[in-house]
């Protein structure tokens, strides 16, 4: 017999910042990449001291070696798709945005990273009057949770002004939103999709357990799906199945209760 013929992957980078727990971040959008046969590609914006508890400090990447990452993988492949998480700073989201801009990036999933699981504050009012103006419209998805989603819109959100809160979001120039509800309330999870067709609810039971990366796993999966060049809906739909995978499989790795996700690899 042959040799078998190897179908090589495609690519999607990461923009975000390097997880010293390896349970979010970089680190996770890379093992979700992995697991879904993307070869994952990053441009680190920030290196922070973090355990599963709590964030010790934050090191910035200068805005212009963030902009170098992102330039040098983009004239050395195809990039399908990119995911962006954690930016640190106001001049990175300014840079961040230009070298997308400047590469015609597609298939953007924008996860707003504005504080860390902790409560640690991750991005300037500066940094977040910029990524409103100029990285949100280049979003082919906006992911918040609803204390991001609330940040964005300077107004609280619960669980039942999802809806009215993704459409106003949607106003913010991405062209859909998927409004996440993991910090609501209630036996079930509701993620909304908001989209020019219209609303589409994803829900799921309410696992009662913590796990650290949730929101980076789903983005990093919903990029890979996009790479791969399914839809927005069935890459959410695939992600969304993946993220519940990764829940049920997650395990305790420190004395604390929070878990760490365990990626389910895709044949």
């Amino acid at each position: 017999m042959g040799a078998e013929k190897t179908i090589a992957p495609v690519a999607a980078l990461s923009i975000a910042g390097s997880d010293s727990a390896g349970a979010a971040g970089i680190q996770a959008d890379l093992k979700a990449f992995a697991a879904m046969n993307v070869h994952g590609l990053s441009a680190i914006t920030a290196v922070t001291a973090q355990n599963l508890r709590r964030v010790t400090s934050v090191h910035v990447v200068p805005a212009r070696e963030v902009a170098r990452q992102i330039h040098a993988v983009f004239a050395d492949f195809r990039i399908a798709a990119v995911k962006i998480g954690m930016l640190g700073s106001a001049a990175n989201v300014a840079a961040v945005a230009a070298a997308l801009r400047q590469q015609h990036a597609r298939n953007i999933v924008l996860d707003p990273v504005l504080a860390s699981s902790s409560g640690t504050p991750l991005l300037t009012p500066r940094g977040l009057a910029i990524l409103r103006k100029e990285l949100i419209p280049l979003a082919d998805l906006l992911t918040p949770n609803l204390p991001e989603a609330a940040i964005l819109l300077g107004r609280r959100v619960r669980d039942a002004d999802a809806p009215a809160a993704a459409r106003d979001l949607l106003a913010l120039g991405a062209r859909a939103v998927l409004l996440k509800g993991g910090h609501g309330r209630g036996r079930v999870v509701r993620d909304i999709l908001v989209d020019a067709g219209g609303v589409r609810e994803f829900a799921h039971p309410r696992l009662r357990l913590r796990a650290r990366g949730t929101g980076c796993v789903l983005a990093s999966a919903i990029a890979a799906g996009l790479a791969q060049g399914q839809s927005l809906a069935a890459a959410i739909a695939a992600a969304e199945a993946f993220l519940q995978q990764a829940l049920q499989d997650s395990c305790r790795v420190t004395r604390t209760h929070i878990r760490v996700l365990r990626p389910p690899r895709q044949i």
